[in-house]
């Protein structure tokens, strides 16, 4: 029954499992979550769902509803890496429209809307804009290819396990951290100046005019208008090398320069160590 169902229900290209779950719940009239739960009794929610099932799970979805695992897995995080997760959000935050239906009942969720390392959509290359549409306008267009190369890098590694000398991931965190700005301002606000600041000099006036706290290290996903001065920033120290990091470690003061030399320097070990081989070869 479920099989023929889906069929009348099909998956939308790149839509989230936890959405495509809802809209079945929707046509028959049940809890999201009994739905799940119909199918993976163990299931905890349809956020864990959505990140986290394993390949049994998704070959018993796939059965259920007459599909292919590959399709189920892709509708899910399941593939994006550690370092990556913590740039996916809990919410859609951001929507094509081009490639974002609108004329379904319940509405489609994306997967791509979850992304928060995207400025443009995957499916059409589009940029992206605010769920609400009516986002502000981004202060950083001259910073925009830089930013599709950093979109381009984060995407590698979330999606394909792909990255150059570093995780980008990493490097978005860091440049989050705050920095001491030289000379310090007679009014100095901490909460204002962060390491990304050094690279890309507009964002602390952005900042300051917004009066807006940039998100921590911990979560690094800034708000859409605000997202093409971190991508731009990734793409710049991943071109420039960890000599890059080790200038930028200048900027710190007291703990948060501590945790900043901490990771570099094991970022740096790291990049020793894979290089160290390659050499050789050459030899």
């Amino acid at each position: 029954m479920l099989a023929a169902i889906a069929g009348s229900t099909g998956v939308h290209t790149d839509e989230l499992l936890s959405s495509w779950i809802r809209r079945h719940a929707e046509f028959y009239a049940v809890p999201p979550l009994a739905m799940l739960r119909h199918c993976l009794p163990e299931a905890l929610s349809l956020h864990a769902a959505d990140r986290s099932l394993n390949d049994g799970q998704i070959l018993r979805l796939a059965a259920i509803f007459s599909t292919e695992p590959a399709v189920v897995r892709r509708m899910t995080f399941s593939n994006v890496g550690p370092s990556s997760r913590r740039l996916v959000a809990g919410k859609p935050l951001q929507s094509c429209s081009a490639c974002h239906p609108g004329d379904h009942e319940p509405r489609p969720v994306l997967r791509s809307q979850l992304l928060g390392w995207r400025i443009t959509c995957p499916l059409c290359g589009g940029l992206l804009r605010h769920i609400s549409r009516h986002g502000p306008p981004s202060p950083f267009g001259h910073y925009h290819n830089a930013a599709l190369r950093g979109e381009r890098l984060l995407d590698d590694e979330a999606e394909r396990g792909v990255r150059t000398w570093t995780s980008p991931a990493e490097i978005a965190r860091l440049l989050l951290m705050r920095r001491v700005p030289k000379p310090v301002p007679r009014r100095y606000e901490p909460w204002r100046f962060r390491v990304l600041g050094a690279i890309i000099p507009d964002l602390d006036g952005v900042v300051a005019t917004e009066r807006r706290n940039l998100s921590p290290p911990a979560s690094p996903i800034l708000p859409l208008h605000l997202r093409p001065a971190l991508l731009a920033g990734v793409a710049i120290v991943e071109r420039a090398g960890p000599e890059m990091l080790q200038m930028l470690r200048g900027q710190m003061m007291g703990q948060n320069k501590a945790r900043f030399s901490s990771a570099i320097d094991e970022i740096t070990t790291l990049t020793s160590r894979s290089v160290a081989p390659s050499q050789l070869q050459l030899i």
